[in-house]
């Protein structure tokens, strides 16, 4: 298996997994072979640190999963909307396409919206917001962010655009606000930076 990356969605992990302390909703979710969510944090070798999502916004859970458990993985970029929709969010997925895909960028939807369109679960409502994970590799200039977040604004809803840069996540408003410094998320935990691509920053 490839390697696994922060917001694929993994299936296989089993109750008997959980620790003991873990929420009835979290043991009912895996029973009934719904997937996890990888998180951005260090595990030991042959683990993966996951999450899990109830029906409602508090029911979150962080856990811990073998990756030999894992049977099936959907990444964020393989997921698409098509056909009517009254939520927003998910209209807001195929309007967020047109400006992405045309420009030919690595990207996809992850939160609530992506949990749906991988699993076909129904968590998405009329007030939800679109996450969207954009692959970022090379950095990125301030006014290159502007462009693409003003692009972006039009859409149906509420957007949060994380940027993943080889050393963490930065929201891409944060970083196109032309602040000195913004927040990197990274698997050691998150930091303020004045470059979330600097290997020798992130590493200081």
């Amino acid at each position: 298996m490839n390697a696994v990356r922060p917001h694929d969605l993994l299936w296989g992990m089993t109750p008997d997994l959980l620790p003991a302390e873990a929420p009835a909703w979290a043991r009912q979710a895996l029973a009934a072979g719904e997937p996890v969510v990888v998180r951005r944090a260090l595990e030991a070798a042959g683990w993966v640190a996951v999450g899990l999502r109830g029906r409602s916004r508090a029911q979150r859970f962080a856990a811990r999963m073998p990756l030999a458990q894992v049977v099936r993985r959907i990444a964020p970029e393989r997921l698409r909307w098509q056909g009517d929709t009254d939520l927003p969010a998910l209209q807001a997925v195929a309007q967020v396409a047109a400006v992405l895909d045309s420009q030919g960028w690595c990207w996809g939807p992850t939160g609530s919206v992506g949990f749906q369109l991988a699993s076909g679960i129904e968590v998405v409502h009329a007030d939800s917001d679109l996450d969207v994970l954009l692959h970022a590799p090379q950095r990125l200039s301030c006014e290159r962010a502007c462009d693409l977040l003003g692009a972006l604004e039009a859409v149906a809803c509420r957007i949060d655009v994380q940027l993943e840069t080889p050393q963490g996540a930065v929201a891409l408003r944060e970083w196109a606000s032309g602040a000195r410094q913004v927040l990197l998320k990274a698997a050691s935990g998150a930091r303020l930076v004045s470059d979330p691509w600097s290997l020798e920053e992130v590493a200081a």
